[in-house]
Protein backbone atom coordinates (compact mmCIF):
# COMPACT_ATOMS: atom_id res chain seq x y z
CA UNK A 1 0.00 0.00 0.00
CA UNK A 2 1.12 3.55 -0.95
CA UNK A 3 -0.26 6.89 0.37
CA UNK A 4 -2.88 7.86 -1.63
CA UNK A 5 -2.93 10.87 -4.35
CA UNK A 6 -6.01 12.53 -5.90
CA UNK A 7 -4.27 14.06 -8.63
CA UNK A 8 -6.42 11.87 -11.28
CA UNK A 9 -9.89 12.98 -9.44
CA UNK A 10 -9.04 16.05 -8.24
CA UNK A 11 -12.06 17.73 -9.76
CA UNK A 12 -14.41 15.19 -7.89
CA UNK A 13 -12.58 15.11 -4.82
CA UNK A 14 -13.08 19.09 -5.06
CA UNK A 15 -16.90 19.22 -5.59
CA UNK A 16 -17.65 15.67 -2.96
CA UNK A 17 -16.26 16.76 -0.35
CA UNK A 18 -17.54 20.35 0.66
CA UNK A 19 -20.06 20.67 -2.46
CA UNK A 20 -22.64 18.18 -1.13
CA UNK A 21 -24.94 17.91 2.11
CA UNK A 22 -22.64 15.57 4.18
CA UNK A 23 -19.14 18.15 3.02
CA UNK A 24 -21.41 21.14 3.98
CA UNK A 25 -22.06 19.55 7.59
CA UNK A 26 -18.51 18.07 7.69
CA UNK A 27 -16.99 21.83 6.93
CA UNK A 28 -19.16 23.78 9.19
CA UNK A 29 -18.39 21.55 12.23
CA UNK A 30 -14.89 21.43 11.84
CA UNK A 31 -14.63 25.06 11.17
CA UNK A 32 -16.08 25.27 14.92
CA UNK A 33 -13.47 23.41 15.97
CA UNK A 34 -10.87 25.15 14.58
CA UNK A 35 -12.38 28.50 16.07
CA UNK A 36 -12.91 26.40 19.66
CA UNK A 37 -8.77 25.79 18.77
CA UNK A 38 -8.09 29.36 18.14
CA UNK A 39 -10.41 30.73 21.14
CA UNK A 40 -7.67 28.59 23.09
CA UNK A 41 -4.11 30.22 21.64
CA UNK A 42 -2.68 33.28 21.91
CA UNK A 43 -4.83 36.07 20.24
CA UNK A 44 -2.35 37.13 17.87
CA UNK A 45 -1.13 36.18 13.78
CA UNK A 46 -0.31 32.25 14.39
CA UNK A 47 1.48 30.35 12.43
CA UNK A 48 -0.51 27.36 11.48
CA UNK A 49 0.88 24.13 8.96
CA UNK A 50 -2.32 22.65 6.83
CA UNK A 51 -0.27 19.01 6.28
CA UNK A 52 -2.47 17.30 3.73
CA UNK A 53 -4.88 20.11 3.11
CA UNK A 54 -5.81 19.49 -0.48
CA UNK A 55 -6.96 22.39 -2.25
CA UNK A 56 -7.01 24.43 1.05
CA UNK A 57 -10.40 24.70 1.86
CA UNK A 58 -9.45 25.73 5.81
CA UNK A 59 -6.05 27.22 5.24
CA UNK A 60 -7.98 30.21 3.22
CA UNK A 61 -10.20 31.00 5.81
CA UNK A 62 -7.34 30.88 8.39
CA UNK A 63 -5.32 33.18 6.00
CA UNK A 64 -8.60 35.50 5.78
CA UNK A 65 -8.14 35.85 9.86
CA UNK A 66 -4.58 37.16 9.35
CA UNK A 67 -2.85 34.02 10.06
CA UNK A 68 0.00 32.59 8.14
CA UNK A 69 -0.51 29.16 6.56
CA UNK A 70 1.99 26.79 5.22
CA UNK A 71 -0.28 24.03 3.39
CA UNK A 72 1.13 21.10 2.12
CA UNK A 73 -0.26 18.56 0.05
CA UNK A 74 0.76 15.38 -2.22
CA UNK A 75 -1.40 15.95 -5.06
CA UNK A 76 -0.42 19.09 -7.56
CA UNK A 77 -3.63 19.27 -8.87
CA UNK A 78 -5.29 20.04 -5.45
CA UNK A 79 -2.48 22.72 -4.95
CA UNK A 80 -3.34 24.40 -8.43
CA UNK A 81 -6.92 24.61 -7.58
CA UNK A 82 -5.76 26.33 -3.98
CA UNK A 83 -3.34 28.51 -6.26
CA UNK A 84 -6.52 30.20 -8.79
CA UNK A 85 -8.92 30.35 -5.51
CA UNK A 86 -6.25 32.28 -4.28
CA UNK A 87 -5.50 34.69 -6.94
CA UNK A 88 -6.24 37.94 -6.00
CA UNK A 89 -7.37 37.56 -2.41
CA UNK A 90 -6.13 40.24 -0.23
CA UNK A 91 -4.88 37.69 2.12
CA UNK A 92 -3.36 35.42 -0.81
CA UNK A 93 0.11 36.46 1.04
CA UNK A 94 -0.86 34.65 3.83
CA UNK A 95 -0.50 31.17 2.65
CA UNK A 96 2.62 29.60 1.72
CA UNK A 97 1.88 26.54 -0.83
CA UNK A 98 4.30 23.36 -0.45
CA UNK A 99 4.17 20.62 -2.96
CA UNK A 100 4.96 17.54 -0.66
CA UNK A 101 4.42 14.58 1.48
CA UNK A 102 3.91 15.12 5.14
CA UNK A 103 6.68 12.76 5.58
CA UNK A 104 9.02 15.18 3.31
CA UNK A 105 7.82 17.87 4.80
CA UNK A 106 11.25 18.02 7.57
CA UNK A 107 13.37 18.67 4.20
CA UNK A 108 11.45 21.89 3.33
CA UNK A 109 10.04 24.18 5.95
CA UNK A 110 11.56 25.11 9.20
CA UNK A 111 10.20 26.08 12.99
CA UNK A 112 7.31 25.09 14.88
CA UNK A 113 3.51 25.82 14.56
CA UNK A 114 0.82 27.14 17.04
CA UNK A 115 -1.73 24.85 15.05
CA UNK A 116 -1.51 21.76 12.57
CA UNK A 117 -4.48 21.04 11.26
CA UNK A 118 -4.59 17.16 9.57
CA UNK A 119 -7.82 16.01 8.39
CA UNK A 120 -8.77 13.24 6.52
CA UNK A 121 -5.31 12.20 5.87
CA UNK A 122 -3.97 9.35 8.17
CA UNK A 123 -6.64 7.13 6.74
CA UNK A 124 -4.97 7.24 3.31
CA UNK A 125 -1.36 6.77 4.42
CA UNK A 126 0.59 3.57 4.47
CA UNK A 127 1.84 4.05 7.81
CA UNK A 128 -0.19 6.59 9.55
CA UNK A 129 1.64 6.31 12.96
CA UNK A 130 4.55 7.15 11.65
CA UNK A 131 3.82 9.52 9.76
CA UNK A 132 1.49 11.12 12.72
CA UNK A 133 4.79 10.91 14.73
CA UNK A 134 6.57 12.74 12.72
CA UNK A 135 4.54 15.38 12.17
CA UNK A 136 4.06 15.97 15.71
CA UNK A 137 7.73 16.84 15.89
CA UNK A 138 6.62 20.47 13.94
CA UNK A 139 3.88 21.75 16.96
CA UNK A 140 5.12 24.19 19.42
CA UNK A 141 5.41 23.46 23.35
CA UNK A 142 1.64 24.97 23.84
CA UNK A 143 0.23 24.48 20.12
CA UNK A 144 -2.61 22.67 19.15
CA UNK A 145 -3.42 19.25 16.67
CA UNK A 146 -6.22 19.63 15.09
CA UNK A 147 -6.72 15.70 13.97
CA UNK A 148 -9.50 14.13 12.05
CA UNK A 149 -9.84 10.73 10.82
CA UNK A 150 -12.40 7.91 9.62
CA UNK A 151 -14.17 6.70 12.15
CA UNK A 152 -14.14 2.82 11.70
CA UNK A 153 -16.30 2.07 14.21
CA UNK A 154 -18.33 4.57 12.67
CA UNK A 155 -18.22 2.60 9.18
CA UNK A 156 -18.65 -0.41 11.21
CA UNK A 157 -22.49 0.46 12.27
CA UNK A 158 -23.45 2.02 9.65
CA UNK A 159 -22.56 -1.06 7.95
CA UNK A 160 -24.70 -3.04 10.27
CA UNK A 161 -27.85 -1.00 10.37
CA UNK A 162 -27.70 -0.57 6.32
CA UNK A 163 -27.94 -5.57 7.01
CA UNK A 164 -24.71 -5.91 5.17
CA UNK A 165 -23.75 -8.39 7.57
CA UNK A 166 -21.38 -10.35 5.88
CA UNK A 167 -19.46 -7.64 4.43
CA UNK A 168 -19.07 -6.53 8.23
CA UNK A 169 -18.22 -10.32 8.72
CA UNK A 170 -15.56 -10.77 6.70
CA UNK A 171 -13.85 -7.43 8.01
CA UNK A 172 -15.19 -4.90 5.72
CA UNK A 173 -12.29 -5.67 3.02
CA UNK A 174 -14.13 -3.87 0.21
CA UNK A 175 -13.41 -6.63 -3.19
CA UNK A 176 -13.50 -2.72 -5.38
CA UNK A 177 -11.82 0.17 -4.95
CA UNK A 178 -14.59 3.33 -4.03
CA UNK A 179 -12.10 6.43 -4.95
CA UNK A 180 -13.30 8.37 -2.22
CA UNK A 181 -13.95 5.72 0.67
CA UNK A 182 -10.58 5.52 2.92
CA UNK A 183 -8.97 2.23 2.16
CA UNK A 184 -7.39 2.31 6.10
CA UNK A 185 -10.24 3.51 8.70
CA UNK A 186 -8.92 4.10 11.78
CA UNK A 187 -10.17 3.06 15.49
CA UNK A 188 -10.13 6.00 18.14
CA UNK A 189 -9.12 3.79 20.90
CA UNK A 190 -5.21 3.08 18.61
CA UNK A 191 -5.10 6.80 17.59
CA UNK A 192 -5.94 7.67 21.85
CA UNK A 193 -2.54 4.74 22.17
CA UNK A 194 -0.40 6.58 19.54
CA UNK A 195 -1.34 10.12 21.12
CA UNK A 196 -0.40 8.59 24.50
CA UNK A 197 2.99 6.78 23.53
CA UNK A 198 3.82 10.24 22.33
CA UNK A 199 3.22 12.41 24.85
CA UNK A 200 0.08 13.71 23.56
CA UNK A 201 -3.15 14.20 25.29
CA UNK A 202 -6.72 14.95 23.74
CA UNK A 203 -8.41 17.95 25.37
CA UNK A 204 -11.70 17.33 23.22
CA UNK A 205 -13.69 14.86 20.98
CA UNK A 206 -16.31 16.25 17.98
CA UNK A 207 -18.44 13.30 16.05
CA UNK A 208 -18.35 15.16 12.68
CA UNK A 209 -21.68 13.55 10.79
CA UNK A 210 -23.26 12.43 13.78
CA UNK A 211 -26.64 11.72 11.96
CA UNK A 212 -26.20 12.81 8.93
CA UNK A 213 -25.83 9.60 7.19
CA UNK A 214 -27.71 6.66 9.61
CA UNK A 215 -31.10 9.55 8.31
CA UNK A 216 -33.77 6.42 7.24
CA UNK A 217 -35.06 9.65 4.85
CA UNK A 218 -32.37 10.26 2.23
CA UNK A 219 -34.40 13.36 1.10
CA UNK A 220 -34.12 15.40 4.45
CA UNK A 221 -30.41 15.96 3.98
CA UNK A 222 -31.26 18.77 1.94
CA UNK A 223 -34.98 19.48 2.55
CA UNK A 224 -34.34 19.79 6.40
CA UNK A 225 -30.89 20.99 5.80
CA UNK A 226 -30.44 23.96 8.39
CA UNK A 227 -32.42 21.80 10.70
CA UNK A 228 -30.00 19.05 10.25
CA UNK A 229 -26.93 21.15 10.70
CA UNK A 230 -28.34 22.43 14.47
CA UNK A 231 -28.91 18.95 15.49
CA UNK A 232 -25.20 17.66 14.30
CA UNK A 233 -24.02 20.66 16.11
CA UNK A 234 -26.03 19.72 19.43
CA UNK A 235 -25.14 16.35 19.83
CA UNK A 236 -21.31 16.33 18.29
CA UNK A 237 -20.18 16.68 21.77
CA UNK A 238 -22.52 14.13 23.55
CA UNK A 239 -22.11 10.41 24.04
CA UNK A 240 -22.90 8.34 22.47
CA UNK A 241 -23.66 10.40 19.06
CA UNK A 242 -19.78 11.71 19.15
CA UNK A 243 -18.20 8.32 19.32
CA UNK A 244 -20.71 7.78 15.79
CA UNK A 245 -19.53 10.69 13.64
CA UNK A 246 -18.27 9.29 10.14
CA UNK A 247 -15.00 11.27 11.11
CA UNK A 248 -13.24 11.94 14.73
CA UNK A 249 -12.27 15.05 15.26
CA UNK A 250 -9.58 15.64 18.27
CA UNK A 251 -8.60 18.89 19.63
CA UNK A 252 -5.06 17.75 20.90
CA UNK A 253 -2.22 19.60 23.27
CA UNK A 254 1.01 18.23 24.34
CA UNK A 255 1.06 16.08 27.96
CA UNK A 256 0.93 18.85 31.04
CA UNK A 257 1.65 21.48 28.60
Amino acid sequence: MSDRNFDNIAEKFVKNIYGTSKGKIRSAVVWDELLHCLSLLPDRPLRILDAGGGFGFLSQQLAALGHQVVLCDISSELLKEAEKQLAGKDYQDNVQIVHCSIQNLPKLIKGSFDLILNHAVLEWLADPKETLRGLLNFLSDEGLLSLMFYNKEAQRFFNLVSGNFEFVEKGMIRKKVVRLTPTNPLLEKELQTWLAEFEMQVIRKTGVRVLHDYLKERSHCEDKFELLLAMEKKFCHQEPYASLGRYTHLTVKVKNS
